[in-house]
């Protein structure tokens, strides 16, 4: 092979030292041509006042190698840290989490023992974006933000994913029945997207009872794709029936750069007693060898790790009460199985033909018209009745709108609320132009001088569209 591929390397916190000398240990010894960089990430760079925990030079070496293996770091407990995953994710684009779970019954017991599914975790969107905002003394929002490009392109690789792994069914998890807009989105292209594949069976479930599934029948999937919320907690749960959260190894990937790491934390209480698995960081490093073109080390790797299983040296985690094995043990019995392959568990075989490019979606130049269909105006209020400030509204709105509604967390309290509703200090009033009226941003800016003049407290707006003359926003109860 031609020289060898730099990757950057984190060693992370807590047991994140002791299991990556482990993993790159057996990489080492089965020959991955690799070339480590290490970088500092994680808590003691968060504690020299850095809030994202990476410094610049650990950015520079990622844009150099295009390859992060990443063990678990430790960010300080207390407000002003950023998440250093969900830094990296976005910042550098890598919207595809992609998570193997496999059962490896009867070796490491459990109650499925055909599990075998691959959960592909929208990365970048969802409530994971971060933007929150108290508003109210009693009220705090977080946005859900999801993108019809963001959700093309994980849905699109969800898809390739199972056609370049002979994988036969991708399925889609969402909560459209409530969120219709956000979720709906999601779902509808996840359709689009499944006819352009008729080679790969598709099928959607609610997410509430698509989790229920996943903890009591896993062998009913095969590709699962997700967005960012839902799969983090499908992603543990799905790792966790398999046998232990400490096996799964997990795959950020982008257009230019990818991170892997293990998906369990830095387990500071067990840090340094030599007993941490390595399992898990070990398959991040075997996903890693395929993305950058070195399957054949993937392979020798993955069936020495299932040998070493299958022949009962297992640490802590995975003896669940038999004889167990420290961390150096279980990496020194996983050298000396290179080259061997399992018995009673299956082998695994990794294509050797290199993959080809996804071709891109190129997405019509196209722009919807949108129309401009009123505002729901937001107020504090912790003082006056529901029907002191319906009298305040329905002057405000002046002869060009209409006060058509005002909720509270959601509900409907006016007109025709109900007494038990129980009520906040957060209330959603919405406005729409009387007929004959074109709304315009000038419109809803003087009813907010009125609003004002009526001694009410507005805390944000959202404008009401349609696109394309269908309406684009959740409708109150009778509208």
């Amino acid at each position: 092979m031609a020289d060898k591929r730099q990757i950057t390397v984190a060693t992370g916190d807590g047991i994140g030292p002791e299991i990556m000398e482990a993993t790159l240990h057996i990489l080492e010894q089965a020959g991955a041509e690799i070339e480590p960089e290490f970088i500092d990430v994680g808590e003691k760079v968060y504690l020299t006042g850095n809030s994202t925990g990476i410094p610049q030079e650990a950015w520079d070496s990622l844009r150099r190698t295009k390859v992060l293996l990443k063990a678990p770091i430790t960010t300080p407990q207390g407000g002003g840290y950023k998440s250093l995953n969900v830094t990296i994710r976005t910042a550098m684009g890598l919207y595809a989490n992609v998570r193997p779970c496999v059962s490896y019954h009867p070796v490491i017991e459990n109650k499925h023992p055909d599990m075998d599914l691959v959960i592909v975790r929208e990365n970048e969107e969802d409530l994971y974006s971060g933007i929150e905002h108290q508003q109210t003394p009693d009220v705090v929002q977080s946005l859900k933000l999801i993108s019809r490009p963001g959700s093309e392109r994980i849905i699109r690789h969800a898809f390739e994913y199972a056609r370049q792994n002979n994988r036969k069914k991708v399925s889609c998890l969402v909560k459209d029945n409530i969120m219709k807009l956000s979720d709906g989105l999601f779902h509808q292209v996840f359709k689009e997207i499944a006819a352009e594949y008729p080679d790969i069976e598709s099928n959607s479930y609610i997410v509430d009872i698509g989790m229920a599934r996943i903890a009591d029948s896993p062998e009913e999937f095969d590709v699962i794709v997700t967005l960012n919320l839902y799969g983090d907690i499908a992603s543990d749960i799905a790792a966790q029936i398999a046998g232990s959260v400490g096996l799964a190894g997990s795959a950020n990937i982008g257009d230019e750069i990818a991170m892997f790491e293990a998906i369990h934390g830095s387990a500071p209480d067990i840090a340094g007693k030599g007993i941490a698995n390595p399992s898990g960081l070990l398959h991040g490093a075997i996903m890693m060898l395929v993305h950058i073109g070195q399957p054949e080390a993937a392979e020798k790797i993955h069936n020495a790790w299932l040998k070493t299983i299958e022949d009962g040296m297992l640490t802590g985690d995975m003896a669940k009460g038999k004889e167990a094995v420290g961390t150096k043990e279980f990496a020194h019995a996983v050298v000396e199985r290179l080259g061997q392959s399992p018995s009673t568990l299956e082998p695994v075989t990794y294509s050797k033909e290199p993959l080809e490019e996804a071709e891109k979606n190129i997405r019509p130049n196209y722009i919807p018209e949108r129309e401009l269909d009123g505002t729901d105006v937001f107020l504090f209020n912790n003082t006056l009745t529901i029907d002191e400030i319906a009298e305040k509204l329905e002057r405000a709105a002046g002869s060009n709108h209409e006060f058509v509604m005002m909720t509270n967390r959601g509900v409907k309290v006016y007109p025709n609320g109900f007494s038990e509703t129980f009520l906040s200090d957060h209330w959603r009033c919405r406005f729409q132009p009387v007929e004959g009226v074109k709304e315009t941003q000038t419109e809803i800016r003087e009813l907010l001088s009125r609003i004002e003049s009526e001694d009410l407290d507005w805390i944000k707006i959202e404008n009401l569209y349609r696109f394309d003359g269908k309406i684009a926003y959740s409708l109150a109860q009778g509208q």
